[in-house]
């Protein structure tokens, strides 16, 4: 059974302006050390960084919290698993959350092109 849906879309711009306008500290706020080390020699680093922003949005979304009641940026974690694919990480509020919903699977996708990275979430029960 379907639980909650997300999906969200990132200006790869904005990000860009982001990273660079508050000297790490917005990296560290928002993406995890795992995460930022996957994406540090990437040619395409913002685009993979904003695909990850994305795909915490969404989560939230379907989490129905939004990124209030207790749940953070780093609480939702982007992890490729072998071969690529994307899993989510939950931990903290955003783990209890869905466990309180009743989440047995959460279903993750990326994508990015044209100044643009998306992602959609759908948790299942």
């Amino acid at each position: 059974m379907i639980l909650g849906i997300g999906l969200d879309i990132v200006d790869t711009a904005r990000l860009e302006r982001l990273l660079s306008d508050h000297q790490q500290r917005f990296e560290e706020l928002a993406f995890t050390p795992a995460e930022r080390a996957a994406c540090a020699k990437r040619a395409d680093r913002v685009d993979a960084l904003a695909a990850r922003f994305a795909a915490k949005e969404a989560c939230f979304k379907a989490l129905g919290t939004g990124w209030s009641q207790g749940v953070s940026f780093l609480q939702v974690e982007v992890h490729n698993l072998e071969g690529g694919a994307p899993e989510l990480r939950l931990s903290g509020r955003a783990g209890e959350r869905a466990r309180e919903r009743g989440v047995k699977h959460v279903h993750v996708t990326l994508t990015h092109a044209g100044g643009v990275g998306a992602a959609a979430v759908i948790l299942e029960g």
